[in-house]
């Protein structure tokens, strides 16, 4: 089905992959689920249709591995959960070559890497040589095993929960992992309407199990195509690189924003701005997405534990021009 709206020139038109009120109802589906968190789930679909990774990052019982399992069945795809443990190894991800005897040949055994929606399981207690495993499926969508290079499923995405670097037990993600990921986020506690709402309803699963399906993964795909179609004005471009120059300029972090954070911030922004039934950028929706895309891929120079300043996107939305 083709649609049209108005853009900033008279007359201009675009075709809608998916109409607002499907996404406005995934919307709803997954929030149904993560009570009274919705700027969370419209960030983690955002994420989605974005072509990106998410890493959620909080305190253990908030709901993290909830929004991954009702995001998984919002959408309809297959799904993969991976608990991440100091004894994991990379091959428990992308899977093995073994022998087969009857065969008299070797046979790869997929992993479970191999899927729609892959969810990470506290990432940050598996080894950086477990972790980075995953860096060649989330950046290329394929893995390589002996030479040989498989292609993962489409649409692929990559939900990682992290526990706080001060738990015991965690190692630290490198830089070249945070990367790879859109968005990171935080669910943080409910607020008290939508926990009383948890103690009367305690049965999670029942309300995972009821979710109905929103969009298909050829849905997902559809939208992803389209979010390159988005049109971003020279005059808000340079507003991105501003951004972008303000943080490579600023001594009291370690290094800037990278050319691969920058395109995450325009690709999210035109996400946002094309789930807001626009196909033209606003710096509104730069300023929205900036905070999840950018915290976790900056450094300060006086922290060692690899853990970025949160307020930090904020003095770059003040203190940055808009024209």
């Amino acid at each position: 089905m083709r649609d049209t709206a108005s853009a900033g020139a008279a007359g201009e038109t675009f075709a809608r992959p998916v109409s607002p009120d499907r996404v406005a109802a995934l919307e709803a589906a997954v929030t149904g689920v993560i009570r009274g968190k919705r700027e969370v789930v419209r960030l983690a679909v955002t994420c989605l249709l974005g072509r990106g990774h998410l890493l959620i990052e909080d305190v253990p019982g908030v709901g993290k591995t909830t929004l991954a399992h009702a995001l998984a069945r919002a959408v309809g795809c297959d799904f993969q959960r991976l608990q991440c443990t100091t004894d994991m190894l990379p091959s428990d991800i992308v899977g093995v070559t073994v022998y087969n005897a009857h065969s008299s040949d070797f046979e790869f055994k997929r992993g479970p890497v191999f899927t729609n929606f892959l969810l990470a399981d506290e990432i940050n207690r598996a080894t950086p040589k477990t972790q980075s495993a995953l860096l060649e499926a989330m950046n290329e969508g394929q893995v390589t095993i002996e030479g040989r290079s498989w292609p993962l499923e489409r649409p692929f995405m990559v939900m990682a929960t992290q526990s706080p670097v001060e738990h015991h037990g965690t190692y630290p993600l490198p830089e070249s992992q945070l990367d790879r990921f859109l968005m990171r986020l935080a669910i943080g506690y409910p607020d008290p309407a939508a926990e009383r709402e948890l103690l009367v309803n305690t049965d999670q699963r029942a309300n995972l199990r009821h979710i109905r399906q929103c969009l298909s993964a050829q849905d997902v795909q559809h939208a992803q195509a389209a979010v390159g179609t988005v049109h971003a004005t020279d005059t808000l471009l340079d507003y991105v690189q501003r951004l972008v120059a303000y943080t490579r300029q600023d001594d009291r972090f370690t290094f800037g924003l990278s050319p691969r954070g920058a395109q995450a911030l325009m690709r999210a922004a035109r996400t946002w701005a094309l789930m807001h039934d626009r196909n033209h950028v606003l710096p509104e929706d730069v300023q929205t997405v900036l905070p999840p895309v950018v915290d976790h891929r900056l450094r300060s120079v006086s922290d060692n534990s690899g853990r970025s300043m949160e307020a930090y996107s904020q003095r770059l939305l003040n203190e940055v021009d808009i024209f």
